[in-house]
């Protein structure tokens, strides 16, 4: 009995083939742990607290599935719980949340990642919780992408196409990938032998209409570009309607491009060139790697991803190079 307790608790000392023989039983017999019982056993409660502070309900909604994956397999439960900054940072609402309904761990999305304050006071309370894109690394563990590199990347294959003028609209300043893929940015430009113009870099929030209105301030300069680097994808989906509303075409007239390759890159037209960071499977690498270090405090690691340049329709050769 102490074997099977072992195994659906996700006890590290269970031999391999132990712990699949168990779990063949209980799929034969349709067995699911009692969560009252293994909550007062275990004196734990079984579920895990997502927290989130960010505009792009696309990029949550990959992340929540993610970590629902992980959850499901190991009988744990998510709590998805919104976040808004105060004066004192994130950590009063944790504190509270903590105290309310006592998670066994959490999983921090960015910009709540970020927060030196909330992380120092996790670490000396001794909270379990796990990052996804943290901009502090060294000591974490969770989830993260080299998104500095993957933005060059994209940016130097654009210019490649015959652009000279790249714009970009940044993310938000609480975010670590607004830096990350700032300088990705510039070194894309340096790469490809380009200036860089602070006239074509606009100030951004990840969100569709912060894309409208940077591609209005980018548009309207007396010398525009002919391709716009937005953030994330969200942003770059308000810089096609924009460009849309003013006749241009794209890419005929305009490049657009974004990061992350949430499912809206490829429903709208024209389908939209973008990196491919792997949302979904970030949350689910994060959670396992919280649920690792909850059953065992020596556990988990911050595991680095892979990236993927989608090269879609939105972007394509500058007309004076065909």
């Amino acid at each position: 009995m102490k074997t099977v307790s072992r195994v659906f608790n996700y006890e590290p000392n269970v031999r391999p083939d132990t712990r699949e023989k168990v779990e063949q039983a209980a799929r034969a017999l349709n067995y699911r742990p009692n969560p009252s019982a293994r909550s007062l056993a275990s004196n734990r409660s079984y579920q895990i607290a997502l927290l989130y502070d960010n505009p792009s309900s696309n990029y949550i909604m990959e992340i929540i599935g993610g970590v629902l994956d992980a959850c499901r397999s190991r009988h744990y439960s998510m709590m998805l719980q919104p976040m808004e900054p105060t004066s004192g940072g994130y950590r009063p609402q944790v504190e509270s949340l903590l105290h309310q309904y006592r998670p066994d761990g959490m999983i921090l999305t960015p910009p709540i990642t970020d927060d030196d304050e909330l992380l120092d006071w996790l670490q000396t309370h001794g909270m379990p919780y796990a990052s996804i894109s943290p901009r502090r690394r060294v000591g974490q563990i969770g989830a993260t992408l080299d998104e500095r590199e993957a933005a060059a990347e994209l940016v130097v294959h654009v210019a490649s196409l015959g652009h000279h003028r790249i714009g970009h609209i940044t993310g938000h300043h609480s975010h670590g990938a607004r830096a990350w893929r700032l300088d990705g940015y510039r070194d894309a430009l340096l790469r490809a032998g380009l200036p860089f113009d602070p006239a074509l870099v606009i100030e951004g929030e990840f969100s569709f209409d912060s894309g409208i209105e940077g591609a209005r301030a980018l548009l309207d300069l007396p010398e525009p570009p002919t391709a716009i680097f937005a953030a994330n994808d969200d942003t770059a989906a308000g810089v096609i309607y924009e460009a849309e509303e003013r006749g241009l075409r794209i890419p005929r007239d305009l490049s657009v491009f974004g990061f992350d390759d949430m499912p809206m890159a490829r429903q709208i037209w024209p389908s939209l060139t973008t990196v491919r960071q792997p949302s979904h499977e970030m949350g689910r690498i994060a959670a396992e790697q919280l649920l690792a270090h909850i059953g065992d405090a020596g556990r988990g690691e911050l595991v680095k991803v892979p990236y993927e340049m989608r090269l879609r329709r939105s972007t394509g050769v500058w007309p004076s190079r065909e």
